[in-house]
């Protein structure tokens, strides 16, 4: 198949007009004519995950989060993003982005999320127009309720393990029914989450401050995972979306690099804090 196939295919299913203005979405680097056989799905495209599409012979990374978000003037090759351009383009491969358009896609992050915990999806969070199937966010349902403390350990069981694990906050003992979930960052959200008659949350990113007034204000428990984790289920299910399109014309693998950025964990020995 031809790059440009692979980008059709990929446009179908995260349509770059819905992404945000500030967003950067689309091709970054690669030319459309060339020959694609294999391809690697990632979350973010760093130096761990361009080595191993060029390691594994893929002709196109396709990665979630942008790698030229905001403005350049240039990709230099000694610029870290620079280099990562260069040595892609050396190794004949492609980078493509696909970002806001595939949080707000009808299967999309979001909808990989509640997937991996378990949930039926009802809707969207914050729809794109009213009525609409697609948008931010999810809300599902879980097949029978379960305690806050059980339901915090579903979604570590569902996700990849991180250094951070999985934190909640709320009533452990609170039954959880109708969840709302948001792959990345979230904490934005969490007025219409209180609006979405939801017992549960679960997003990335959770400020103190935020989370704090929103559980002492009554709104819904919410469940904070790393921001890669909660992205992460989007990769298969972006590769299973390509692996139907070409009919095993073209080997999609999923990235098994981890790129969260916290690689180190530690507990103070005092269980007491500061005011």
């Amino acid at each position: 198949m031809k790059l440009a196939d692979v980008i059709a295919v990929l446009e179908s299913a995260y349509p770059p007009k819905t992404a945000e203005k500030w967003d950067a979405v689309g091709l970054v680097c690669g030319d459309p004519g060339e020959d694609v056989t294999r391809i690697l799905v990632c979350v973010d495209p760093t130096a761990s995950t361009v080595d191993e599409a060029v390691e594994v012979g893929a002709q196109l990374l396709v990665a979630h989060h942008p790698l030229l978000l905001r403005g350049v003037n240039g990709v230099p090759a000694d610029d870290p993003k620079g280099a990562l351009v260069h040595k892609l383009i050396r190794n004949r491969a492609a980078l493509y982005c696909a970002h806001t358009n595939a949080d707000s896609a009808l299967n999309g992050v979001s909808d990989a999320l509640a997937k991996a915990i378990g949930l039926t999806v009802t809707g969207p969070l914050d729809p794109a127009e009213p009525s609409a199937e697609t948008g931010i966010g999810r809300i599902g349902e879980l097949s029978e309720p379960e305690s806050l403390r059980t339901f915090a350990q579903r979604v570590a069981n569902a996700l990849p393990t991180t250094v951070q694990g999985v934190r909640a906050a709320g009533d452990p003992e609170r039954l959880i029914s109708r969840v709302a979930v948001c792959g990345g960052a979230g904490d934005s959200f969490l007025g219409a989450v209180k609006n979405a008659g939801v017992d549960a949350y679960v997003t990335a990113d959770l400020r103190h401050h935020p989370a704090s007034e929103h559980v002492e204000s009554g709104g819904p428990a919410l469940v904070d995972v790393a921001h890669w984790a909660s992205e992460w289920p989007w990769c298969e299910q972006a590769a299973e979306i390509l692996r139907q399109a070409f009919g095993g014309r073209v080997d999609v693998l999923v990235s098994t690099r981890r790129t969260d950025p916290w690689t180190v964990g530690a507990t103070s020995p005092s269980a007491g804090g500061h005011a």
